[in-house]
């Protein structure tokens, strides 16, 4: 890369995609439990379902770098475990196992076949496995196709054969899958058609003629080649072939889908088929005929069935009937194929269903599914239909049949997984006024789309909510003894004494506990094997089993102001400066050690470690003092209370806690010191074990209140509870085990502590207020929480009321019809009633009645923070749909706000065209609350740009861009110019230059001259680039995406900006020479990088309370990424070089090459991969010390460095 790019951005996930090109099952930990694999974008996730609990739950998500295409599951005959085979855009086959030890993907072979990138003749369009798992087929789109022959070796390790070919030219392949054929020869089906006729024909008879093949093509394992075995024509249509179980099981052979029909084939078989059934009711056409879109075959013992998908969501089951011998037993042979309506669920990417009874759905777009199965639908009223009835020939008559669409009976939803695909728009605001701003967006189609709200923080689960007396100060639980697997009081410390309540079935005051109950609380504990500790300001009450109370009175004239304990350690210090320490004897007493150590100024805090396993001794205390420091002191018997280190703060610390937790520099656990400072701020230290050395010190600002820390335990692991305005939680990372600090989703609290009883084993106790509140978090993966609103179209723009918190949701949906057209239809007298026709079905779970041309479209008033839903909808007849949307002021109108809506009437988007474009005025009424139509101004084509600029409204419609002010009766036209060569989608602005993006020909810039008043395009690309998205960085640059996945920013030259913005006419840039048909001067490119994702919105905006301006995008398939620019040279080279040596050292997985893959259409420049900067935590210890040595620095400071880069301006 040129390292003489200006600017530099290193590029970010927050949200990786969620649009899943496949899901596939199977045991690849090589236990019992089936596990599911889904690959979206170059994200390799693995999903482990819980079937008690009715969850699924991420285990590893892998970036691979490069595009998977299409994801099979195998295993050779007699494992138990299965390996995943992987067609990516590499130009390799890659065969992966997952290591649950380890907790990562191994590769274990990687095949290269031809060239990179996703090309019609190159094979990984198609993979197909032999369900005995002796051979795997990989194909391309078109002419070839590889066979590699999988089997074990002497150290019973998986080999791959060299591939065997199958090429045909001319042939474009459909569909592929393995068939069923038992221990016989593999064989492989496809669908294919060969062209090589109609190429040559310019009369295009031989196109009309065409037939399409279903092929077998057996791999003969002996003779080790490839035969095409079988060819029978097909129906035209057919696009889907499902394997049908063979062998022992069943027939063997493959159903084949075309529209409206489903045909069981195989070679020695006759033919069956099964017309799929169409949906009936008062809105449906009863002329539009299905097709399968998804389905998945699942065996049972002795028994298979299917369950085939519809394009509007509906399940079939299909089964295979099978004539009988004599004696009542099964034959091979097929006697009829039989189809039944079994439940509607979301259209799929792919379906699996899962041996212990439920059926995850991978939805095309929204949330993912996970059904449980009530029951196989076979007892039910439904009528099922055999394929006695229908000709094998499609083309022939026969009669349609229908159905009742109906609620779920056979399966019922357990979770729904958030996914934001598609993400169509984002925003960021800060409209509920906490520290960090919000990210609102809409995304989804049809009626399952949502609007969402994004914000950064764990989910909490509160168990118990209750209203205390008074305000308490401070709580503690305990244990009664060591062994105790539950706690059994709560402690409460108030101003004046404290209460102690004991845990149960209920929990209740008692008074007997022996506690001091008169004077408040410093700190509890329970010590050595049975005795319970109070610190108290006046002394330290020693509680034995047997409630006998030693007492530790303070010196006189002075009271204790901090203690921290552990189970063999207490250690208190005196208003007078004075720490005492005390260690437990061996008959269980407490000794006080001889000397005090005066500390130099008041000591603020203290923390003594848990004692670590196997010792008798935790063997630091630190101490803070109001003086900014925080001291370490030794508890080694020969050097007690010595000072080894101390670290001067910026500001007085208020809460100290040391703790061991898991860390990934040195892999295994490492202790710590956590700090809180009054100013907010929070420090985390590593303590050194054996010299009490602080180092490598990372800070984080958690809110303006003082912090206090606290030990929880959170999964099993230590966590830290920090608080201050908000509360938060510092954990590892289940994954990396890099130290992660994230808000929870939940009120602030003045204090917490641990919780453990039967209902709760893992929970919290916290005191807000006069409020005591349980809670306890159940999930740490996903540090992003979303709420949902729903709205009734698909979503294509929004924006954002001027000063209400309130967002205006232009939704529309093209084949849809409008809510006046079914109506119409319902109400209709003419229509013969048929009993169920007039149900009208919840369209979010079974979408709107379609209706070729037909658009459905409407405007919602969306309130997020307060009522959180939509206040208001307003729909839009004439077949008219919403394209763009503005909140516009009006200086004509002294400066009133509108909201314009720009849409199009009878749009075909494919060739583009519409009989008008409208643009409507709507006053804001009730506080933006509710809308008023005002008057709606006709254009020729629909204005898919609209922006507020000088008090007047720019619209691109067409290629021309337009200015507009508001008239009684119309909007009035006052300046045009045509700027752009195709149609303007897009524009921005700053000052008096609108910045226009066309929909192939990148941006141009215009400037608008208010004496003359003229619109002057003065600078335009020199790429052609598909635009979906910009935004104005600075004054200059502008940052966008476009449809092929790129992300860019472009920069106009000094020179030529100046220009445009001299006083005067700008006839100066009138006249000046054009340059190749375009505007005088070219801009610059400053960075370029693909995200393969397509952008869909860029903003330049803050994410962290106090971070750095960044990019944020969002992408199509529900990504969020960010740019974030580098601020020193010095960064930018370290960066560099550590990409490099992971390009090197942790190559992708699926054989991609790193940076061709970042620089898939034009070279990347001026952008760093921090996603891949990010595997340095995850690389083995060897190879991590390796890079350092490299790069010259300490692996501790690298993955400081890593992950400051993410935590000062993101999540």
């Amino acid at each position: 890369m040129a390292t003489t790019s200006s600017m530099f951005m290193y590029s970010l996930t927050i949200q990786p995609p969620t649009a899943p090109t496949q899901a596939i099952l199977g045991q690849f930990a090589g236990t019992k439990e089936q596990q599911i694999i889904t690959a979206s974008g170059s994200l390799l996730t693995l999903h482990r379902p819980d079937p008690t609990q009715g969850k699924i739950s991420t285990v590893l998500s892998h970036d691979v770098f490069g595009i998977i295409r299409t994801l099979a599951a195998f295993r050779l005959a007699g494992s138990n475990k299965d390996y995943i085979i992987i067609g990516s855009d590499s130009g390799r086959i890659t065969i992966i196992e997952y290591v649950s030890a380890q907790n990562k993907f191994n590769r274990l072979h990687l095949e290269t076949f031809g060239k990179s990138g996703i090309r019609r003749v190159i094979p990984g369009q198609y993979l197909a496995v032999d369900p005995k798992g002796r051979a795997c087929l990989i194909a391309s789109v078109e002419k070839n196709k590889l066979v590699y022959v999988l089997n074990r070796n002497a150290q019973a390790e998986l080999t791959i054969s060299s591939p065997l070919e199958a090429h045909k030219a001319q042939t474009l392949v459909f569909a592929m899958v393995g068939l069923d054929v038992g221990y016989e020869n593999p064989v492989f089906a496809a669908l294919e058609v060969d062209y090589s006729e109609c190429d040559q024909d310019p009369t295009g008879q031989a196109l009309e003629d065409l037939e399409k093949f279903l092929v077998y093509y057996e791999l003969d394992l002996g003779l080790n080649h490839v035969v095409r075995k079988w060819a029978d024509p097909v129906d035209r249509t057919a696009t889907m072939l499902f394997q049908v179980p063979g062998g022992s099981d069943g027939p063997s052979g493959v159903l084949v889908c075309g529209e409206d029909n489903i045909t069981y084939r195989h070679s020695n078989q006759d033919a069956f088929r099964v017309a799929i059934p169409r949906r009936r009711g008062a809105t449906e056409n009863p002329d539009r005929k299905r097709y399968i879109t998804a389905g998945v075959m699942h065996k049972m013992r002795g028994a298979f069935f299917f369950l085939l998908q519809s394009e509007d969501g509906d399940l079939f089951k299909v089964t295979i009937d099978m004539v009988e011998d004599d004696n009542g037993q099964l034959t091979g042979e097929v006697k009829r194929l039989k189809i039944k309506y079994f439940d509607t669920v979301p259209l799929a990417s792919s379906l699996c269903i899962l041996k212990s009874g439920f059926l995850f759905v991978a939805s095309e777009t929204g949330n993912h599914h996970f059904y449980q199965f009530e029951k196989l639908g076979d007892d039910d009223d439904e009528q099922e239909y055999m394929s006695d009835a229908f000709p094998v020939d499609p083309r022939e008559p026969y009669t349609p049949i229908y159905f009742h669409p109906r609620g779920s009976e056979n399966i019922n939803l357990v979770e729904s997984i958030d996914s934001l695909n598609p993400l169509m728009d984002c925003k960021v605001a800060n409209l509920t006024d906490e520290d960090a701003p919000q990210i609102y967006s809409i995304c989804g189609t049809g009626a399952r789309s949502t609007f969402r709200t994004l914000k950064h923080g764990l989910e909490v689960s509160e168990i118990v909510e209750s209203e205390l007396p008074n305000v308490p100060s401070a709580v503690w639980t305990t244990k009664l003894t060591r062994g105790d697997e539950f706690d059994a009081y709560i402690i409460l410390s108030f101003t004046n004494g404290t209460l102690v309540l004991s845990i149960g079935e209920t929990v209740e005051e008692v008074t007997d506990t022996g506690f001091l109950s008169s004077a408040p609380t410093l700190a509890v504990q329970q010590l050595g094997e049975d005795a319970l500790i109070q610190v108290h300001p006046k002394g330290i009450r020693h509680i034995r089993a047997d409630r006998r109370v030693n007492e530790w009175p303070a010196p006189q004239h002075r009271s204790i102001v901090a203690a921290t304990t552990n189970e063999r350690q207490v250690a208190v210090a005196l208003s007078s400066g004075e720490i005492v320490y005390f260690e437990m004897d061996a008959d269980g007493s407490l000794a006080e050690y001889d000397e005090k150590r005066e500390m130099s100024g008041t000591v603020t805090c203290l923390s003594l470690g848990e004692v670590p396993e196997g010792r008798v001794r935790s063997q630091y205390l630190a101490v803070g003092c109001d003086d900014s420091t925080v001291r370490i002191l030794s508890l080694d018997p020969d050097s007690t209370l010595e000072n080894k280190s101390v670290q001067a703060l910026t500001s007085a610390p208020s809460a100290l806690l040391i703790m061991s937790m898991a860390d990934s520099s040195s892999g295994g656990s490492t202790l710590y010191l956590h700090i809180g400072l009054y100013s907010g701020v929070y420090l985390r230290t590593v303590l050194d074990e054996v010299t009490g050395e602080l180092s490598d010190t990372r800070t984080r600002f958690l809110g303006p209140r003082p912090a206090k820390l606290f030990r929880v335990s959170v999964k099993g692991r230590a966590a830290v509870l920090a608080l201050s305005s908000r509360p938060w939680l510092g954990y590892s990372d289940p994954q990396t085990k890099g130290f992660m600090l994230t808000p929870l989703n939940y009120s602030p609290l003045e204090w917490g502590w641990n919780f453990s009883s039967e209902q709760c084993t893992e929970g919290m106790v916290g005191i807000q207020g006069p409020h005591l509140r349980i809670f306890s978090i159940e999930t740490l993966a996903n540090n992003l929480l979303q709420e949902s609103i729903p709205l009734s179209y698909t979503p294509r723009h929004f924006v954002r009321h001027p000063e209400q918190p309130l967002f205006y949701v232009i939704e529309s949906d093209n084949g849809i019809l409008s809510p006046a057209t079914r109506n119409q239809l319902l109400n209709d007298p003419s229509n013969p009633v048929v009993n169920g026709d007039a149900a009208v079905l919840p369209p979010e779970d079974f979408g709107y009645p379609r209706g070729q041309g037909h658009w459905a479209s409407c405007i919602q008033v969306i309130d997020p923070v307060t009522a959180k839903e939509a206040l208001r909808q307003i729909d839009l007849d004439d077949n008219e749909a919403a394209v763009s949307i503005a909140a516009v002021s009006f200086a004509s109108q002294d400066d009133e706000t509108f909201l314009v809506v720009g849409t199009g009437k009878d749009m075909t988007v494919n060739p583009r065209s519409s009989t008008a474009g409208f643009i409507h005025v709507y006053r804001f009424q009730d506080d933006g609350k509710d809308l008023e139509f005002i008057h709606k101004t006709k254009v020729e084509e629909p204005p898919l740009a609209l922006l507020a600029f000088q008090g007047r409204l720019v619209a691109g419609i067409g290629a021309d861009l337009r200015v507009y002010d508001l008239g009684m009766r119309q909007l009035l036209r006052k300046a045009q110019a045509q700027v752009v060569p195709n149609l303007i989608v897009g524009l921005q602005t700053q000052g008096s230059r609108i910045v226009v993006s066309d929909v192939q020909e990148s941006v141009t810039y215009v400037v608008y001259k208010f004496q003359e008043n003229r619109l002057i395009p003065f600078v335009d690309d020199s790429i052609a680039r598909w635009t979906t998205c910009t935004t104005m960085v600075d004054y200059e640059t502008v940052a966008g995406g476009d449809k092929f996945g790129n992300l860019w920013l472009l920069r106009c030259p000094q020179k030529a900006s100046e220009e445009a913005d001299e006083e005067g006419s700008g006839a100066h840039l009138i006249h000046e020479r054009q340059y190749l048909q375009g505007a005088p001067n070219r801009l610059s490119l400053v960075a370029h990088y693909f995200p393969q994702d397509i952008p869909t919105s860029v903003h330049k905006t803050q994410l962290v309370a106090g971070g750095r301006d960044i990019l944020l995008w969002s992408g199509l398939q529900g990504t969020l990424g960010i740019l974030v620019p580098f601020v020193g040279r010095e960064d930018v080279d370290f960066f560099q070089t550590l990409e490099q040596h992971l390009r090197s050292e942790e190559p992708p997985l699926a054989g991609r090459d790193h940076l061709i893959y970042r620089s898939y259409y034009v070279p990347v420049k001026g952008v760093i991969d921090g996603d891949l900067c990010e595997r340095y935590t995850l690389l083995p210890n060897d190879k991590k010390a390796m890079i350092a040595g490299e790069l010259d620095r300490s692996v501790r400071e690298i993955e400081r460095k890593i992950s400051d880069m993410r935590t000062r301006v993101a999540y």
